[in-house]
């Protein structure tokens, strides 16, 4: 599913995405937004509106841990969430690709001066996401039900981790995923299931008045903490 993902990621963005980085970037978001929509109601089109969901032999199994008992299905996937975090970390931070793709969220025209393809590096940089998007998946629809429906909400909340975090900063999302995780729990527990939301985006309230550039983001104009 991860590497179908990569090509249709990277097929957007070449043929697509590309012919507008040079436009508004209002015009870059509604163009988005507008290939959201019609994937939303192709899906609808394709798999109605009713929640479907997938089932695996472990789905009611646990792992015990003296009197604490984890969900087999959620142990799964924390452990790729992780995996996939830190094979993302290594590839950016040692590897030549992906140190040439920082160099152009860095400096585009730097990049462009020493002979980078920007081009196919943001082709291909796209083209990841869309493979982590798929991993993310993939351990989701262990967890939840899904709808076509589902993905502005998890945009949303990826959006709020990342300004929790701090832009450019990898251990950051990281970071912030785990601080909201944690917070929709206690608040489901200790609290309401209905609070759980309210209470995951208390962190970015309390974060932006204190630090704007987030927990681990560099001061502007520097690079983020993590690389």
């Amino acid at each position: 599913v991860a590497a179908v993902f990569f090509g249709v990621g990277y097929a957007m963005q070449a043929g697509l995405i590309n012919p507008f980085i040079t436009r508004p970037e209002h015009s870059q978001f509604m163009l988005l937004v507008a290939v959201a929509i019609i994937m939303v109601n192709v899906l609808l089109m394709i798999f109605g509106p009713s929640a479907l969901n997938v089932q695996v032999d472990y789905q009611l199994e646990s792992f015990e841990l003296g009197p604490v008992l984890f969900d087999k299905a959620r142990v799964y996937a924390a452990g790729m969430a992780l995996a996939t975090s830190a094979g993302l970390f290594l590839f950016f931070k040692y590897t030549a690709t992906g140190k040439a793709i920082r160099a152009c969220a860095d400096n585009n025209l730097g990049a462009k001066v020493v002979g980078l393809d920007v081009k196919h590096l943001y082709a291909l940089t796209f083209g990841l996401g869309s493979a982590c998007v798929a991993v993310a998946g993939c351990m989701m629809i262990l967890l939840v039900d899904v709808v076509p429906t589902l993905g502005p909400g998890y945009t949303l909340l990826a959006f709020v981790i990342v300004i929790i975090g701090g832009l450019g900063s990898m251990p950051g999302a990281l970071f912030g995923g785990i601080l909201i995780g944690v917070s929709e729990a206690l608040a489901g527990l200790f609290v309401a299931p209905s609070a759980k939301c309210m209470v995951g985006f208390a962190p970015l309230l309390g974060v932006l008045p204190c630090r704007p550039q987030g927990l681990l983001g560099g001061r502007p104009g520097r690079r983020a903490r993590g690389w």
